[in-house]
């Protein structure tokens, strides 16, 4: 075994979860940890009330590393748990090594896997080549200075991403606070359909060629990645030519539209388009709902979308009678009723947010500056390897 570089697996054991069937999990025993109940995209959490390998029992502290699907390390901390196929649980039984070190070598090593096995619809690792992976092998002393190191920036990123979700809760109980239940509508407000406060509700298209016909700029291509919870994500913003967005023939977006994604799995999500982005189309999977700004002020519309209660009915909305595609139909979202508070009242609500906006905007700046601090620390992980060699 080379001192300066180890192999995962003269590390440590990796023990892979037990292959529940979906009539094990009930209601009582111990929860049954799966890959989505890790990354936090579960929602029906199973349990388990029998016999099973003691092997596939996890406790707090224990490292998990999902390696089928998607790609992750883990540190389990809710308690005694069980564990589904497909997740590893490492034992620390043949080498001497700093647990949170080690956390911090394998992430660095997942996200380059991530980066290999891009576009592929599975991500996926066998145990024999997960063994194989080399990770730099410095002292248990220098272990732990990097380790260490990491961990302090890793708390203030915590910190910095809670303040944000402080001030998004924020923003959803003022919306309350000001205008009640807007399903139940208990402030009783003045009502219309969609339809009637808008001037343009409508969808788009993809040029033809898909995806391989996109180019890294010219007119912007909104897709439903783009259109997240309140928020436009400009990560993997796709872009056409003019001619292309010509032969679409569909709405041209306008600053502040908000943008409605309207099938798959990420149906209901909501975002006010920023002008940054124009020009810009959309795909057939967001539709664009242009405020007639007499009546109704998008930021108000758009967080009207993001009520939680209000969320609800538009994702039932979706369902379309048991069929595997959520879609809501133009048809659904010019018929849906909503409440119209005074204009004034809007106004207010939607300078609270831009008051909002200018913290969030702070926070992560600082944020994007402590990951910085993060990337560099986590580099010396592998500069250790670079500076072992001479390279």
């Amino acid at each position: 075994m080379n001192n300066e570089m180890i192999r995962l697996g003269d590390v440590a054991t990796y023990i892979n979860g037990y292959a529940f069937k979906p009539k094990d999990r009930g209601d009582v025993g111990l929860p049954i940890i799966r890959i989505q109940d890790l990354t936090g995209n579960a929602y029906d959490l199973g349990f388990y009330n029998g016999e099973y390998p003691k092997k596939v029992e996890i406790n707090d502290g224990d490292i998990l590393i999902s390696w089928s699907a998607s790609l992750g390390v883990y540190i389990w901390n809710k308690g005694k748990a069980l564990l589904n196929q497909h997740i590893f649980k490492v034992v620390f039984d043949k080498a001497e090594i700093d647990k949170d070190y080690f956390v911090y070598a394998v992430r660095k090593k997942i996200v380059e896997m991530g980066m290999k096995t891009h576009g592929a619809t599975m991500k996926h690792i066998t145990k024999s080549n997960f063994e194989s992976i080399l990770i730099p092998y410095p002292s248990l002393t220098k272990q732990k200075q990097i380790a260490n190191n990491l961990n302090k920036v890793s708390k203030v990123i915590e910190a910095r991403n809670q303040q944000l979700k402080l001030l998004d809760t924020l923003i959803k109980a003022r919306f309350v606070e000001m205008f009640g239940d807007p399903v139940l509508n208990t402030f009783k407000w003045n009502r219309s359909l969609l339809r009637d406060v808008t001037s343009k509700i409508g969808s788009g298209a993809t040029p033809k060629g898909g995806k391989e016909s996109y180019r890294s700029e010219g007119i912007s291509l909104i897709r439903s990645m783009n259109v997240h919870d309140g928020k436009f994500k400009y990560k993997d913003l796709a872009h056409i030519t003019e001619k292309q967005a010509k032969q679409l023939n569909n709405v041209i977006v306008e600053e502040n539209d908000v943008l409605v994604n309207i099938t798959g799995a990420s149906i209901a999500r909501t975002c006010v388009v920023p002008k940054n982005v124009l020009p810009a189309r959309v795909n057939q999977h967001v539709a664009i709902i242009r405020c007639d700004c007499e009546q109704v002020q998008p930021v108000f519309l758009n967080n009207l979308f993001l009520n939680i209660r209000f969320k609800k009915m538009l994702l039932s909305m979706g369902e379309n009678g048991g069929a595997t595609r959520q879609a809501i139909t133009k048809q659904q979202l010019e018929n849906i009723d909503v409440i119209v508070p005074p204009l004034s009242l809007q106004n207010e609500f939607a300078d609270f947010v831009q008051q909002i906006d200018k913290l969030r905007f702070g926070c992560r700046k600082l944020l994007a500056k402590s990951k910085n601090i993060q990337n560099l620390n986590r580099n010396t992980i592998m500069l250790e390897r670079s500076a072992l060699y001479g390279k």
